[in-house]
């Protein structure tokens, strides 16, 4: 089997190290060189061909936005992961690449002495290398569950209009939020709650741009916050986040209980708690993502007749999270993302005159 050829670039000797160690573990990979800075690594890649770049965003010289600026010019397709730190400069930086064609990102743990943080590195960037250069997603939590049912035929827009919107994403998600968010109207007459899977910071950074964007108002979710109509919340990273029912409200909830399919934030975790307070009422949007993030979640969120969408494979960066739930059969409809838009607002505009059973729009 032919092995995946890595490029790092890195202005650290100690990182470039550190991740060759790491990526040389796995027989399938090859680092094939490491560079300090932009112009060294764009010069080399002619003469190494590599199938990949590890990136970091900041280098002297030339820092990893000028780099992958020019490397689209020359090389569009040529997977770029960006290595980056969690720092609000480095998620803002990140932010920015993926919008130039990043692929995906890893973050630096703080003290690269410390083992649990770099095997998860570890984990995290090899897999990504190897769903980016191999086609297909090979994530290790990624074995379908035994009692999942076949593929079924759409099913049919139930009667009762959803009064809520729960988005579960990872991969390629903050392109697509770009994307969908700014399309709901501005008397958009429901709530919106996201789990992008992201690190503390970035989180921040990711809702404060799409609220730049978008009609409706957009915010990292804060315990405790009444959920209003027309508005989106973004799970801040680290934190997961729940709906609950207060009387006749309903709250944000956040706690830091373990991560599931390694997440926190995780889209079952949101889903499970919309199933529970809205129950028929739940639409689940399940958008472009690595691993099964939000299978179970929508299998709760079925079971109590509420809605699922899944975005289909083609619009997809990784038809990982929305595969899995249009594979179980669990996906009221599986649309591209431009069409997502028009097909959550054809769920809810029903419901936009009846009152709902439970407050959320005032305090």
């Amino acid at each position: 089997m032919r092995t995946i050829r890595v490029l790092i670039v890195d202005d650290s000797v100690v990182v470039r190290r550190i991740v060759t160690a790491m990526l040389s573990s796995d027989p399938a990979i090859e680092v094939v060189g490491a560079a300090s800075n932009g112009k060294i690594a764009l010069a080399r890649i002619p003469g190494l061909n590599p199938d990949a770049l590890v990136l970091d965003v900041e280098m002297p010289e030339m820092d990893g936005m000028a780099t992958l600026a020019a490397l689209r010019k020359t090389h569009a397709r040529l997977p770029v992961i960006m290595f980056s730190t969690l720092t609000e400069r480095g998620a803002a930086a990140t932010l920015d690449a993926l919008a130039l064609g990043a692929n995906d990102y890893v973050t630096k743990p703080s003290n690269l002495a410390a083992g649990a943080a770099l095997e998860h590195v570890r984990r995290d960037l090899i897999q990504k290398l190897k769903l980016f250069c191999g086609g297909t997603e090979q994530p290790a939590e990624s074995t379908a569950p035994a009692h999942s049912t076949p593929p079924v035929a759409i099913a049919p827009m139930r009667k009762r209009p959803a009064e809520i919107i729960a988005i579960g994403v990872s991969t390629g998600g903050p392109n697509a939020l770009g994307e969908l968010i700014p399309c709901f109207p501005a008397d958009l007459p429901v709530p919106v709650v996201i789990v992008q899977h992201m690190p503390p910071i970035f989180t921040k950074l990711l809702a404060d741009r799409l609220a730049a964007r978008a009609r409706i108002r957009v915010e990292e979710a804060q315990k405790a916050q009444l959920v209003r109509p027309g508005t989106a919340y973004v799970a801040p990273g680290d934190f997961h986040l729940l709906v609950e029912r207060a009387g006749d409200r309903v709250l944000l909830k956040l706690n830091q209980e373990p991560p599931e399919n390694w997440c926190r934030p995780a889209a079952d975790v949101l889903f499970r708690s919309v199933a529970s307070v809205y129950r028929e009422k739940a639409l689940a949007v399940v958008m472009t993502g690595m691993g099964q993030d939000g299978l179970r979640g929508c299998e709760e969120i079925r079971s109590v007749g509420g809605q699922v969408i899944a975005q289909d494979e083609a619009s997809s960066v990784v038809w990982g999270m929305p595969g899995f739930v249009s594979r179980a059969g669990l996906a009221d409809r599986v649309v591209a993302l431009g069409e997502l838009a028009p097909e959550i607002m054809r769920r809810i505009k029903a419901g936009a005159a009846a009152p709902s059973q439970l407050q959320t729009q005032h305090v």
